[in-house]
């Protein structure tokens, strides 16, 4: 398991957050793979069906026997007993769209990296307060990038990815991470349901390649 520093120092490199939950196993894998061989070095696995944790499982096994260097994240966590169950089964992260403070404590017990959900200032505050300095903010698409803009003076020490509604087009990735957001978490937009149900892994494997090089290409222009 990394510790905090390192799955969070992966994370932001990565500049990108692909998030996605599929009922099936082996579509789980498939895109699993399509996402890895784009170069994706972190995911997000969401915590949203029933298959949500049988599934993990299935994936947290595929990577240790094909993808090593895959860090596997856990997403919608919102129990402090859905947070034991997924790191039990092998989370390297948790995310959640909320701060909960029974969560809190289960991440840090475990020595575990947290990224909680936060919209407004004051939930960004409780959660710095409680020690968490990698935050979710969400959803995007409501609050737009000047909002970072906003914020971001009055939380210089905390980082920021975005999630929900984020295009997968250069000019509104480089809006984001211009505006101060260390990474953009993407589902739906880059995973889509076409890919999906037709079985487009080389495109999905393509789309994800393009977004990683216009990332690289603003850090390194920034």
């Amino acid at each position: 398991m990394h510790n905090r520093k390192q799955a969070a120092s992966i994370i932001t490199s990565q500049g990108i957050l692909p998030l996605y939950y599929h009922a099936d196993a082996e579509l789980t894998i498939a895109i699993a793979h399509a996402l890895y061989k784009g170069g994706i070095r972190a995911i997000e696995f969401t915590n949203r069906g029933e298959n949500a944790l049988q599934n993990f499982k299935i994936l947290v096994s595929e990577r240790n026997r094909t993808m090593p260097d895959l860090l596997l994240c856990i997403g919608t966590i919102t129990t402090p007993q859905d947070a034991n169950l997924f790191i039990e089964a092998g989370a390297d992260v948790l995310i959640s769209p909320v701060f909960d403070a029974d969560v809190s404590d289960v991440a840090y017990i475990n020595k575990i990296l947290w990224i909680p959900g936060c919209m407004t200032p004051t939930e960004i505050h409780i959660a710095y307060s409680a020690g968490w300095s990698l935050l979710k903010l969400f959803p995007g698409n409501v609050l737009q990038p000047h909002y970072i803009q906003a914020i971001r003076p009055l939380f210089p020490s905390i980082d920021f990815l975005v999630t929900g509604g984020v295009e997968t087009d250069a000019e509104n990735i480089r809006a984001w991470l211009k505006a101060g957001a260390v990474g953009v978490g993407m589902g739906s937009k880059l995973i889509t349901s076409a890919f999906i149900q037709e079985k487009k892994f080389d495109a999905l494997t393509s789309l994800v390649q393009d977004i990683l090089y216009i990332i690289q290409q603003f850090k390194q222009t920034a």
